[in-house]
């Protein structure tokens, strides 16, 4: 009996050596280039799997020239041997995944055979989009930037125990369950002065339920512990950015969902004992969409120059976003929140014509000044304190190696990396799958 307890010991020991599961992330207010990190690295990767957030995610890939923008399926897809997972944590539109899948057929004929979700994953349904639409509109000038998916609301459902889930669909009283949360729904609709036209969405919906009946629906929490136990590679998938977490982002100006780390835990039904690299994802400046503080943001011609540069425009929405210099106070604070331990900049292309780059360090708050992102934002009046980097005014996007990059660059992410204290291990400069220069 002793030597048995000893082997299983051994082996308990040995699986929490194995069990490894990788985490990306977005450090900054979201849209930060984590669709192409992770399509490049899910080549490491056996399964894809995101945990959070809902189709107001918009991850960009380019592949074979072609611009593909993923709103719910995890960013591996691409990679022919990689299965990829929906988490519990996901909030799910049958009608933009089914139109996804559609998107994505002619391309990766085995997708339906590669795409898996949780049972545990919650529904938006109609009226949650028109719930979210009728409060956004209801808010006037406090608007927190929504992008009226109906995000909001279904987790809403979740927290408040009312919600429809993946798996009820494969239930006999569903439409029971859908039209008695509908009759909530509609109720709360009635207490706003905007109406919304919801009813043309009902039939689209029960229809892409019929097809997302067709897929691979699984209890996710056994089937990552039994991938895991069989030493598969995995990568957690994160969407929106850690400035938008719902606890620690720019409260109220955030998403509903947890967007560090420890999101992945409870997004997937791991042990926070199996995840091992954080990767922590930002670009060489900053932005935003929405509403909401921005310390950093430029509403001058620097700006616009910016977002014409870097081409931005929401994935989603296709909003202009906001722009500024690089906050390394923010993200410092989403480093600690997350334990990054490797960091990836992006977008390094985009900076080549500006000549002074400016880095904030430091905020100034009624006359103190400090390194700390402040509990309240939205009240403080911040007064970013700079850095000043000599610009490097030459294309980065021809480097294949660290060691081509300019000089001036490589010292902008010397300071980045001895600020944070984290290691840059990508740099990407270009939007190329192959334009990602490995530094470390």
């Amino acid at each position: 009996m002793a030597v048995q307890s000893e082997i299983d010991l051994i082996f308990t020991l040995f699986l929490k050596l194995t069990l490894m599961i990788d985490v990306l992330l977005g450090l900054q207010w979201g849209d930060e280039g984590k669709g192409k990190i992770v399509d490049y690295l899910a080549s490491q990767y056996d399964i894809i799997a995101r945990f959070q957030g809902g189709p107001n995610a918009g991850h960009t890939l380019y592949v074979q020239g072609k611009k593909i923008v993923l709103h719910t399926i995890p960013s591996g897809v691409f990679q022919p041997h990689c299965l990829n997972l929906i988490g519990n944590g996901v909030v799910i539109d049958p009608v933009t995944l089914h139109r996804e899948i559609e998107a994505i057929l002619p391309q990766q004929p085995d997708i339906l055979d590669r795409l898996f979700i949780s049972k545990r994953a919650h529904l938006i349904i109609p009226t949650h989009r028109a719930l979210d639409a009728a409060s956004e509109a209801a808010k006037g000038h406090q608007k927190i930037g929504s992008t009226l998916k109906g995000i909001g609301p279904a987790y809403m459902d979740k927290t408040g125990r009312n919600g429809l889930r993946i798996g009820d669909i494969l239930m006999p009283d569903f439409e029971d369950k859908y039209y008695q949360l509908r009759t909530k729904h509609l109720a709360l609709l009635a207490q706003y002065d905007t109406p919304i036209s919801w009813e043309e969405w009902e039939q689209p919906f029960f229809d892409a339920v019929t097809q997302l009946r067709k897929l691979n629906i699984v209890q996710a929490e056994y089937w990552l512990d039994e991938h895991l136990r069989n030493g598969k590679k995995i990568l957690a998938e994160g969407a929106q950015g850690s400035m938008l977490d719902i606890d620690f982002g720019t409260y109220p100006f955030v998403t509903s969902s947890n967007t560090i780390t420890s999101g992945v835990c409870h997004g997937l039904g791991v042990p926070p004992s199996s995840i091992k690299e954080v990767y922590g994802i930002s670009k060489t400046y900053c932005t935003r969409v929405g509403s909401g503080p921005f310390p950093t943001e430029l509403n001058d011609d620097t700006g616009d120059a910016l977002r014409k540069a870097g081409a931005e425009f929401g994935a989603t929405t296709g909003r202009p976003r906001r722009c500024g210099w690089i906050d390394l106070v923010a993200l410092r604070y989403a480093v600690m929140l997350s334990g990054v331990t490797r960091l990836i900049l992006t977008k390094a292309d985009v900076l080549d014509n500006f000549d002074p780059i400016q880095c904030a360090i430091a905020y100034s708050i009624n006359g103190k000044e400090t390194r700390e992102f402040p509990y309240d934002p939205c009240h403080e009046n911040i007064t970013p304190v700079y850095k000043e980097f000599k610009g490097w005014k030459q294309p980065v996007s021809t480097a294949k190696t660290f060691a081509e990059l300019p000089v001036e660059f490589q010292e902008f992410c010397k300071y980045i990396e001895q600020y944070l204290k984290v290691p840059i291990h990508f740099i990407s400069n270009g939007t190329g799958r192959d334009q990602l220069l490995e530094k470390n």
